[in-house]
This record gives C-alpha cells, structure tokens and sequence, in this order.
C-alpha cells in the first residue's frame, strides 16, 4: 500500500520548482501524492496547519511535515 503525501505549495517560483523537483518524481508504487495550491484552494490552509506545515512548499507524509525550503509563510496566504 502507498504512502500517502500531500504536497502543498503556493504556486511561488520556489513552490513550482519543488513540484517538478521533489512532488513530480516520488514513485507512485510508494507515494499516493496529493498537491495542493494553498493559493488557490484556501479552504486547506487549516489542514495544512493542522498537520504541522509552517510555510510552504511541503510535504506531509504519514502525518509528518517536512518543508523544503521557504516559499511562503502560511500567514501570508490567508
């Protein structure tokens, strides 16, 4: 069964370079790999905040948060 990942992003210049580089490329035979634009679908920002996501863009995989590098600050998206 596949790991479930929910990519969360933006859609910043950092953000779109995370997809293709880190969301785009996990194996979908381990990763069930969800994106999310908190940009455009602000209905999840508490989701994401919920599951620990400080900024964006990252992931969250088995109820763990791991960002990648800093896009924006969830505040910023609200």
């Amino acid at each position: 069964m596949a790991k479930k990942a929910t990519f969360y992003h933006a859609g910043c210049p950092v953000c779109a370079d995370a997809e293709t580089a880190f969301a785009k490329s996990l194996d979908p035979d381990v990763f069930d790999v969800e994106i999310v634009h908190l940009g455009q679908d602000k209905a999840r920002l508490g989701e994401a905040e919920a599951a620990g996501v400080k900024s964006v863009p990252a992931f969250v995989i088995d109820g763990r948060a791991y960002h990648i590098n800093f896009g924006a600050d969830l505040a910023a998206l609200k």
